[in-house]
């Protein structure tokens, strides 16, 4: 097996790009999941059917159906993006359905009678949404949505397809210059367990603070 360490600086510049993909595009699912979410708890029954018939789509058709759908299929009606605006797009709103599944979920499970609760001390049913049932909320989907980050960080890497020199496109890049995929592919590997493996151990400490009493771990404890 051949390793060149010139190798190094080209996959750290393609990991850069993955990173800033992946933030962006989970900044939009965040933003994004949270409006359709709300609008399935909480909206009118026509909302719940729009957030629903959105959901459905983006969760029951392949990643790369949808990326394909906006770099080569929006031109046809006129409206052409760059590859990057169209990763961005096309897993920003990938990742929102998602996103907006788990926090449906977490809303849920927040007690009706805290959101009543609130209400019967004069609390408007938005100011209580976002000030009482929304914490909560956000510390029960915590586990979820760290899920979601990771696999987002590594679903980006089907924006190669569309000529992005991400961490997979650079890898690809190199590989076919040196004829050495084996051993490129496996460092790249090695850069996405690195990264992995950071992002999990941050989120994890992330998830230990914000735990909330009586759930999970310490309820087993008890």
């Amino acid at each position: 097996m051949t390793f060149r360490w010139d190798w190094l600086p080209k996959l750290a510049e393609g990991l850069l790009l993955t990173m800033e993909i992946t933030a962006l595009c989970v900044a939009i699912g965040i933003v994004l999941g949270t409006l359709l979410a709300v609008g399935r708890v909480y909206g009118r029954s026509w909302l719940r059917v729009l957030c629903k018939i959105y959901i459905g789509f983006f969760r029951g058709t392949p990643l790369i159906t949808q990326l394909a759908i906006v770099y080569v299929g929006l031109p046809s009606l006129g409206l052409t993006l760059s590859a990057f605006t169209s990763a961005i797009l096309a897993l920003g709103l990938n990742t929102a359905a998602y996103q907006a599944e788990y926090l449906r979920g977490a809303l849920q499970a927040v007690g009706s009678g805290q959101l009543q609760a609130a209400r019967s001390i004069g609390m408007p049913v938005r100011q209580a949404i976002w000030s009482v049932v929304f914490p909560q909320a956000f510390r029960i989907v915590l586990p979820a949505w760290s899920n979601e980050l990771i696999q987002m960080l590594k679903y980006s890497s089907i924006v190669f397809t569309i000529s992005l020199y991400d961490l997979m496109g650079m890898g690809k890049k190199l590989a076919s210059k040196s004829f050495t995929y084996l051993e490129v592919f496996l460092v790249v590997a090695l850069f996405y367990l690195a990264v992995v493996f950071i992002i999990s151990q941050l989120l994890g400490l992330l998830e230990r603070r914000t735990r909330l009493p009586g759930l999970g771990a310490d309820a087993d404890e008890r």
